[in-house]
């Protein structure tokens, strides 16, 4: 298996790069597994007092591999769509690892955050965004919701409002338009982003580290984030056995837009 999940200490912080640049790091089931992976090493790793997640080449990701749910039967057998709660979950699963690290998180985004890899991001304590970088979560114009924290997460991040703008709509925003929603810590030039990410992570280093991995344990404490991946699951597992996401994932497929007809 190619590495499309790079880990690099280098002093305090953590590097783990999306190493899949000729998709524009579009995420599959094994760089899937080698996030995770490169999650549960993070956690025990010693010396580490910050992790920063980046992606290598043009953009952080461009969300999913669609051609993913081709191989879903092959995963989870033939009745896959009756599984959709299982399946979410198994996804869940990794950014809920990533979330509840006791070690500090920085996402650093750059070129396009979409779908799941907004999600990534969300998953993550604090987004450092390159200004030109476009983000948003398009589930609904496959017939689907974010089910891997995406709804839950940007809910309790930007509110209910704006979370139903962005998710209904499934269009995208810019760096800017994030920033002023309170979806990423900060804007900086494109060319200073690594320095920017490394910078904070150094910052964050600085302080006692118990101290920062129960303020973060205890402000994530403050929502009811189980009971919103229950809902999102739930969700998914109806919206996977529709006509309308069928179609959907046939239009991809055929480069045409989609004709829904709600049901």
């Amino acid at each position: 298996m190619s590495a499309l999940v790079l880990s690099e200490q280098r002093e305090g912080l953590l590097w783990i790069t999306l190493n899949r640049p000729e998709k524009r790091n579009a995420i599959n089931f094994d760089l899937w597994a080698q996030l995770d992976a490169a999650v549960r090493q993070a956690a025990v790793t010693e010396g580490v007092r910050a992790v920063l997640l980046q992606g290598a080449g043009p953009s952080f990701s461009s969300g999913i591999d669609v051609t993913n749910f081709m191989l879903l039967a092959q995963k989870y057998g033939e009745g896959w769509r009756q599984r959709m709660r299982t399946i979410t979950a198994d996804f869940q699963a990794v950014l809920n690892r990533l979330e509840r690290l006791e070690l500090p998180t920085i996402a650093l985004l750059h070129g396009h955050c979409l779908g799941l890899a907004l999600e990534l991001a969300l998953a993550c304590d604090i987004r450092l965004a390159a200004e030109g970088t476009r983000l948003g979560l398009p589930e609904t114009r496959l017939g689907m919701i974010p089910d891997v924290g995406g709804t839950t997460r940007l809910t309790r991040l930007v509110g209910p409002a704006r979370a139903k703008e962005l998710i209904f709509t499934g269009r995208e925003i810019d760096a800017a338009q994030a920033a002023g929603w309170g979806l990423v810590n900060h804007v900086v030039p494109a060319g200073a982003l690594v320095e920017r990410g490394e910078a904070l992570g150094a910052e964050i280093a600085a302080a006692a580290p118990l101290a920062v991995g129960m303020a973060k344990r205890v402000i994530d404490g403050l929502s009811d984030l189980d009971r919103g991946l229950q809902l999102e699951g739930w969700a998914q597992s109806q919206l996977f056995q529709s006509e309308d996401f069928m179609e959907a994932i046939r239009a991809f497929m055929e480069r045409r837009a989609p004709e829904f007809k709600g049901r």
